[in-house]
């Protein structure tokens, strides 16, 4: 049985070293804003050009570089792809959808196309009807987020392999599926969030031992372990609780730059600490102040939606509980594991001496693509 923990531990710690330094914040996400006027809603769709060179091959010369005349080339076809896996309907009848301008901006994670189009509707819409299917047949992690203003009024919403299909009626939404979508969200982006994960991994590491004159022993019992993650994974959330409010709600502002590359070097930080201990006891303090900085990058991914203020608060506590929701979970399944196996002599030096120098490694990579604003790999 010790074999088999050692086996799935050491697992971990592998995967840890093999998780690409640009993996963080590459999630597949695109923004859908609709705008409701009579007969006719305005749109305007940011699509990720990795996305559509993924989906439909924008990159001719294959020099892993979307250049202006290969995306100028691939208009038509770009257009003819994201249109033909979005459907429109008023009142159950559909509504013709053509695209009428095509631009390039500049998100946090890359270039994006922007697909400006119009789509004529039979009529105005009293039940208003999204069908969402983009790439979802490619990368099951895509999100397509809605963002509707009609009548005074702003709707969002997350579409989701299942979650595709999105409606409107009489001017409201379901506000059960509000909270279901932010929950989710929350969920998604701690999981898929790898700078996040790795941070609170090294936080977790050495929850299962403890230091005593200059070396690393076992814990006592289950219930101080468990004790001392709890308190690590509620600081952190508390803390970008704070910040991603602040900042969703405009009191603070910081450059995308400045705090990527800050959410990565607290990741180098808690490692290190791993590796030569200066903050040994109160891990949940390290992790509180850190967590501060990670929710600024939390706030991207709202801020990126366009919140409407008559959801801001729903949406806040949803996509908070989410990721609560999302380490807990995390924690379930990695905590026990490490507990059976603390005693082993591997673990200080494969699991918290292997895993945090692979953590360092990697972290300190993302720290020089972001501070430098490099792609290294």
């Amino acid at each position: 049985m010790s074999r088999l923990i050692g086996a799935v531990l050491a697992a971990v710690a592998l995967v840890l070293a093999s998780l690409s330094p640009t993996a963080a914040h590459q999630s597949s996400d695109a923004y859908l804003s609709l705008r409701v006027q009579g007969e006719t809603i305005f749109g305007q769709w940011d699509l990720a050009l990795r996305d559509l060179d993924y989906a439909i091959g924008l990159d001719a010369d294959n020099d892993g570089i979307v250049s202006a005349g290969e995306w100028r080339t691939h208009q038509a076809a770009i257009a003819d792809y994201a249109l033909s896996r979005l459907k429109i309907q008023a009142d159950g009848a559909a509504c013709e959808i053509r695209a009428t301008d095509h631009l390039v901006d500049q998100h946090s994670d890359g270039a994006y196309e922007v697909l400006r189009f119009a789509a004529a509707c039979p009529a105005m819409p009293r039940v208003l009807e999204i069908g969402y299917d983009l790439l979802f047949d490619l990368d099951p992690q895509h999100r397509g987020l809605l963002r509707v203003e009609e009548q005074g009024a702003t709707h969002t919403a997350i579409f989701a392999p299942e979650q595709k299909i999105w409606r409107l009626e009489g001017h409201a939404t379901d506000w059960r599926r509000q909270i279901g979508d932010y929950l989710r969200e929350g969920v998604w982006h701690i999981w898929t969030g790898y700078d996040h994960m790795l941070f609170l991994t090294a936080l977790l590491l050495p929850a299962v031992l403890v230091r005593r004159a200059g070396r690393w022993e076992a814990v006592a019992s289950f219930g101080a372990a468990w004790r001392d993650v709890l308190q690590i994974v509620t600081a952190f959330t508390l803390a970008h609780s704070v910040t991603l409010s602040l900042a969703v709600l405009g009191y603070l502002a910081l450059p995308s730059r400045l705090v990527e590359s800050a959410i990565a070097l607290s990741v180098v930080a808690a490692a290190l600490n791993n590796l030569f201990p200066l903050v040994e006891k109160r891990l949940w303090a390290l992790a509180f102040g850190f967590g501060l900085v990670h929710g600024l990058g939390f706030a991207n991914v709202l801020a990126e939606l366009g919140l409407p203020r008559d959801a801001l608060a729903l949406a806040l506590v949803s996509f908070n509980l989410g990721v609560e929701a999302g380490q807990l979970a995390v924690v379930a399944g990695l905590l026990p594991l490490a507990y059976l196996w603390r005693r082993s002599r591997a673990y200080p030096r494969l699991v918290l001496g292997a895993g945090s120098s692979c953590i360092v490694a990697i972290a300190s990579l993302w720290l020089i693509e972001r501070s430098l604003d490099l792609r290294l790999f």
